[in-house]
């Protein structure tokens, strides 16, 4: 018998997007699958759209996160794969597309020692109806390059054996908010899994100005802050495990924290001060105390003469 693939999918709020999603699923050539969609409390009629489909199809099943469960994706993930059965799993966004041949190209890339399949998707903007780009998945530095963003899996890239996930004391990480996949993806990685790559673009990665990503472009407070906490968790991960040069890391965290900080003076932030001050905080941290005097003196010359840019 063909062997089980659970898709777990949260949603929140996606009704008017989500059946693009789930007809997707519905064609897709490999046909033993089972599709977990688990609701975070969403107020549009995301129910109604899912009993439609659970009438049609009973391959489908639909959930409500447990009230004690805290709110949010991670939350919903873990709580699907809890409910899952299948002998691979495969979390999804609902908001992104499935070629019809993506389950069984994953299913056919398994061999014995295989613990992920992982392939490319692309970023597509529904509204224009045309591909932007891929994404690049391959890297002879995988944990450095992952890390910075060079790669990346995103959370619906891969296809994991569920032998390899039942070994791990976490999966989601409930507390993060934005690069919740970035986090969960890099601490699997860190668990060195034999990973097979499916050169080829087989996911719809949908682009719109409501996806929690461009929250950052936002400078939404709350978001950059849960962005820094994962960078900052896994910075101390890796001193642990000793597996990539932590200076570059620190570098790394220290230019995003520079973009924050100049972004924010541009667009006239109300948080601009604070994030001046972490940005000096981490230069000090790493006794740049030349790039903190041109912090400070770029920072009080752009506030005051709205120049002086170039110093940040």
């Amino acid at each position: 018998m063909a062997l089980l693939i659970s898709i777990i999918i949260p949603t929140f709020n996606r009704a008017h997007l989500i059946t693009e999603t789930l007809d997707s699923i519905l064609v897709q050539t490999y046909e033993n699958w089972e599709c977990i969609v688990v609701d975070d409390g969403s107020t549009d009629n995301t129910a109604d759209v899912l009993a439609d489909y659970i009438k049609k199809d009973n391959r489908f099943q639909y959930y409500d996160r447990p009230k004690e469960r805290i709110k949010g994706p991670n939350s919903c993930r873990n709580y699907g794969f809890e409910l899952s059965k299948g002998d691979y799993v495969k979390w999804f966004d609902s908001d992104d597309m499935m070629m019809s041949d993506l389950l069984e190209k994953h299913i056919s890339s398994f061999e014995k020692n295989i613990d992920v399949s992982v392939c490319k998707l692309t970023y597509y903007d529904f509204g224009l109806g045309i591909s932007l780009k891929e994404n690049t998945i391959y890297s002879k530095s995988l944990i450095e390059d992952y890390f910075t963003g060079k790669i990346t899996f995103y959370v619906s890239g891969p296809m994991w054996k569920r032998s390899f996930l039942k070994k791990q004391a976490n999966l989601f990480d409930e507390s993060i908010t934005n690069l919740d996949d970035w986090d969960f993806n890099l601490r699997m990685l860190y668990q060195k899994p034999v990973i097979e790559y499916i050169d080829e673009s087989l996911i719809q990665y949908r682009i719109h100005e409501n996806s929690l990503s461009s929250e950052i472009g936002k400078l939404n407070y709350s978001e950059i802050r849960s962005e820094f906490s994962a960078r900052e968790k896994h910075l101390k991960l890796i001193k642990i495990n000793k597996c990539v040069n932590p200076g570059i890391l620190e570098n790394y965290i220290k230019d995003r924290y520079r973009y924050i900080l100049r972004e924010a003076l541009v667009q006239k932030d109300k948080n601009k001060i604070y994030f001046f001050k972490n940005f000096l905080v981490y230069q000090l941290k790493m006794k740049d105390f030349g790039g903190m005097t041109k912090t400070f003196f770029g920072f009080m010359f752009y506030t005051i003469f709205n120049k002086g840019y170039k110093f940040l």
